[in-house]
């Protein structure tokens, strides 16, 4: 006899319900979430147990990863992609995993990535790098605001962010309040940028760029840095199909639903991968900086609708170049992009 097994993962409870070949309810229970007694409960289910699917939630690494050294076969299930039956009177979590369970019997199932255990971690610690930018980001535009509504000027980023020589007390002298408001904000943005370098270190130094991504650098835009974020969050490039999954999947293209020519609704924004969107709008900014053929595309698509516009058309291209790169291991080619 096959059976199905779901699991609605919340924080601190899980809800587990398994089905037969013919959706008959064979077992349920709330279980705390702790490895043995989930394991427990499934033990006697084990030999005829094909799949157990897992609610991709933020926390889904421990149970996913505690399955699967138990030898089941597990599927993450992409929550975002689910849509339950509108006509149901009752709903609750324990509905949630037999449906979960009902779709893997139906082999309709929405499935998520199962990110290689042994890579998560550099990965996960690429993404403070991230968090850590933000905040360091959030505390100089806070610093510049202060320094322009006392002083009439707006003092750059890069000279906030020196450590040789301190900009910030020279321009705030002589303003008792207003230099103590500086000198915290300076101390805090020059530990986070002692972080974020020290973070960078760790990962140059455990990362190997793998084949598929050696190429990246030579995208405008992508650097050090982001090629590794790029090649860390993207995973296996085989796993998307063609170019337009990819660039959905890193957030660049337009979510709206169009009827004969009318807009009829909009999609999810959120589905895909943030990071991946970060990184790609960060290379665009880079790029059209930098970059004469990347510049010169901005401006055309500015000149017809306007800068946010041109700025998410060029990310999209780089993300674009991105897969072809990594799917065929080439160098970039600009001409080919901004032909």
């Amino acid at each position: 006899m096959e059976l199905y097994a779901g699991i609605d993962l919340h924080a601190t409870s899980s809800h587990l319900g398994i089905i037969d070949g013919d959706d008959k309810r064979v077992f349920k229970r709330k279980l705390l979430n702790q490895a043995e007694g989930i394991l427990k409960a499934l033990e006697r289910y084990k030999k005829d147990v094909v799949g157990v699917v897992v609610e991709s939630t933020y926390n889904w690494y421990w149970m996913v990863d505690t399955l699967m050294e138990e030898g089941y076969r597990v599927h993450l299930a992409n929550p975002s992609a689910i849509k339950k039956y509108e006509g149901l009177k009752y709903s609750d979590d324990s509905h949630d995993a037999f449906w979960l369970a009902h779709l893997l019997r139906l082999g309709i199932l929405p499935e998520g990535y199962i990110y290689p255990k042994e890579e998560r971690p550099i990965r996960d610690l690429l993404r403070k790098r991230a968090h850590l930018v933000r905040l360091r980001t959030s505390l100089i535009l806070s610093l510049q605001g202060i320094i322009t509504r006392n002083c009439g000027f707006k003092l750059n980023a890069n000279k906030i962010k020196q450590f040789r020589e301190d900009h910030v007390g020279a321009v705030l002298a002589g303003q008792e309040d207003l230099e103590l408001s500086g000198r915290v904000s300076k101390e805090a943005i020059d530990f986070l940028t002692r972080k974020v370098r020290e973070i960078e270190r760790v990962v140059e130094g455990k990362v190997k760029v793998k084949e598929p991504f050696l190429y990246l650098k030579t995208i405008c835009g992508i650097g050090k840095i982001l090629s590794m974020t790029i090649m860390l969050e993207t995973g296996c490039i085989d796993r998307f199909e063609k170019v337009g999954n990819y660039v959905s999947y890193c957030r660049k293209v337009p979510s709206s639903w169009i009827s004969n020519g009318k807009r009829k609704g909009k999609g999810n924004k959120k589905n895909g991968n943030r990071y991946l969107a970060w990184a790609f709008s960060e290379a665009a900014e880079l790029a059209r900086r930098y970059d004469e053929h990347a510049r010169a595309y901005y401006h055309r698509k500015a000149a017809k609708t306007d800068f946010m516009v041109a700025h998410s058309a060029l990310a999209n291209k780089l993300a674009r170049a991105a897969y072809y790169v990594m799917k065929h291991c080439v160098p970039f080619d600009p001409k080919k992009l901004f032909a």
